[in-house]
Formats: C-alpha cells, structure tokens, sequence
C-alpha cells in the first residue's frame, strides 16, 4: 500500500465483522501483521482474529497504540464514548477513521482529542470485497489524510465522499441498511418459489443469481434502472402482470417510507449516544 508513511501503523478499536473486513483487505494488500494493533474485549472476537488473521488482540487499550498512526473505530455507537476515554490518551496526533453508525464527527472529535477524523458509512457486502462505503471528512482533514483513508476502504470495495456530514444518514438508509433489503426480497422469492413448486434450494439459488446478474447488468449500462425495468416489462407479459401486482399494493411506496424511517433512525442515533 502506497501511503504518505512508510510503514504505516493501524490500530482497530473494535474487531468485529466490519474491522474483520478491513483487516483481511489490508493484509491482501501487503500489510504485515506488525502494522495492525487491535483493542477487543470480547474473547470469542478475539479468537476469531487469531484464527482468521493470526493476530493477538489486546483485550483493554494500551501504550502499543502511541505508535498507531491511523485509528478504525469499529465499535457500536452505544459504547463509542467509553470505549474512546482510555484509547484519547495514547493517540493525540493520529488520524481518526469511525465506521460507527449515526456517531457525529463533532462528538467523535471531542471523544478522541482531535478533529482530525473521517467518518464513513460502510456496508456488509465489505466482507467479500463489494462494499459500498460513504466517506465524510472533518476540515481538517487533509488530502493526503483522505487519498490514505481511500486506500484503506478500497479494500472492501467502492467508496464515495459527500459534502455535508447529514449526508451520511441517507447513505446508512439506502447503503448501509440495503443488504437488508436485498435479503429480504431474497426470503420473498424463495418463498413465492417453493410455494410455485420449487424446492427452497432452486428457488433461493435462482433467485440470488438474479440479483445478482441484474447488478452487475445494472453496473455495465449506461440506461437508468427505469428504463431497464422497461425493457423487460411487455405489456400484457408475466413481468408485466408482477409489477402491476407491486404498483397496486404500492409496494414502492412503502419501500421509500422505510429508507426514510431508517434516515430518521440514524439521525437519532447521533442524538441519542453522541451526547456524553
């Protein structure tokens, strides 16, 4: 990894799915082990770690991280405020990277000692390499500090910066939370077809091979999904006779009510545990 460092030094606080996703994509890229130090108090995370990437987690935050020159906040915004109190005192002029959801920057920045941090929103799909990740950065965050988190959250996939802190709650509603939303059309499918006939493995298999391929159909198109929908939907056909069904239970609708609840969700999110 190219960097403005050397050697850079990367601390995690927090080890879970998502700095697991981060982690891995670093260590693909060349990164040793050596340059990754990471806080989790939670003894199965920690042997997951072990198992997955042969790093020994710390269980509570020490003088190891005065050496970190990036930190991954991984936690759940709930704990972020405790969890930061003994980490403050080893990283005063360390870049700050927060993938907890809903947390502001202004309270992460009083948490940590400095306003040198990046918050973004992620999603699960980091796992595998196809994540999506919205990027925001506090002004005194400098393009070399940027162009470095860019290189780190390129290893799970696309990334894009917004302009406006808020911003990021309408990411978290249609990126963060939209796996969800893609699983949850999957159970629907799979329940139409096993009820067509199909046993739940057909059904489930043709059924994620379509997300799937109308993805990456999507991805390759210069066309709006609109018209693509269109191209597929004869009137009077099959497709035609499902969308009307959707149209008619007002099936759309009720899907950009619920990206708008879980907008209004991670608003109170920064709210609720960005005060203390």
């Amino acid at each position: 990894m190219t960097t403005t460092l050397s050697k850079p030094h990367i601390g995690f606080i927090g080890g879970g799915n998502m700095a697991s996703a981060i982690i891995g994509g670093l260590l693909r890229q060349g990164l040793s082990r050596e340059q990754l130090t990471v806080v989790e108090p939670f003894a199965e995370t920690a042997a997951k770690l072990q198992k997955d990437f042969g790093i020994t987690a710390l269980p509570v935050a020490g003088p190891r991280l005065q050496d970190v020159d990036l930190v991954v906040w991984a936690v759940k915004p709930q704990v972020f405020s405790e969890a930061a109190a003994p980490v403050m005192p080893h990283t005063p002029s360390a870049l700050h990277l927060s993938v907890a959801a809903g947390i502001r920057t202004d309270s992460i920045a009083r948490w940590v000692g400095t306003d040198r941090v990046v918050r973004c929103m992620p999603n699960t799909p980091a796992l595998v390499g196809q994540g999506i990740t919205g990027l925001f950065a506090c002004p005194s965050v400098t393009s070399a500090d940027k162009t470095w988190v860019e290189q780190v959250i390129a290893t799970t996939g696309q990334f894009l910066w917004v302009d406006k802190e808020i911003k990021l709650d309408a990411i978290t509603a249609l990126s963060g939370s939209g796996p969800a939303y893609v699983f949850y059309f999957l159970e629907a499918m799979t329940q139409a077809g096993v009820g067509m006939g199909l046993s739940a493995q057909q059904a489930y298999q043709l059924a994620v091979a379509t997300f799937s391929g109308a993805s990456s159909l999507a991805a390759a198109s210069t066309e709006s999904a609109e018209v693509l929908r269109q191209r597929v939907t004869s009137k009077g056909g099959t497709t035609y006779a499902a969308i009307s069904a959707m149209e008619a239970a007002g099936i759309k609708s009720a899907f950009v009510k619920a990206m708008q609840a879980a907008e209004k969700r991670a608003g109170e999110l920064g709210d609720e545990f960005g005060k203390s």
